[in-house]
């Protein structure tokens, strides 16, 4: 049987720290990083490998510097893995409306 992972990207250069998508994560794999980026703030970092690729993260980012990715593991059989982007959000000008298929755990609401 397939099991879904989750990774995140984060763009630190230009995250400002606001914690927001760590309060968000029901997994609690994300915490500040002790450094400081470019612009002098401390930025988030993906700290646990339990994600799980809800998507908590990219959709409450202010800033949009999030991107999710979930990793499709297949049986011990095959041994492939196909990581696929299921959440880049960027260019946000205005109020958005965001639909997730197929989210671990029963969805998110927004």
């Amino acid at each position: 049987m397939a099991t879904v992972r989750g990774t995140i990207e984060i763009n630190i250069e230009n995250c400002k720290g606001c914690e927001l998508c760590i309060a968000a994560c029901p997994q609690g794999s994300m915490a500040l990083a002790k450094e400081i980026n470019a612009i002098g703030y401390h930025y988030a970092l993906l700290v646990e490998d339990n994600c799980t690729g809800c998507a908590n993260c990219a959709l409450v980012c202010p800033d949009a510097v999030i991107t999710v990715y979930r990793t499709k593991k297949g049986s011990s059989k095959t041994k492939s893995t196909e990581k696929e982007a299921v959440a880049v959000i960027s260019n946000v000008k205005s109020d958005i409306k965001v639909v997730l298929d197929d989210v671990p755990g029963g969805g998110v609401s927004v």
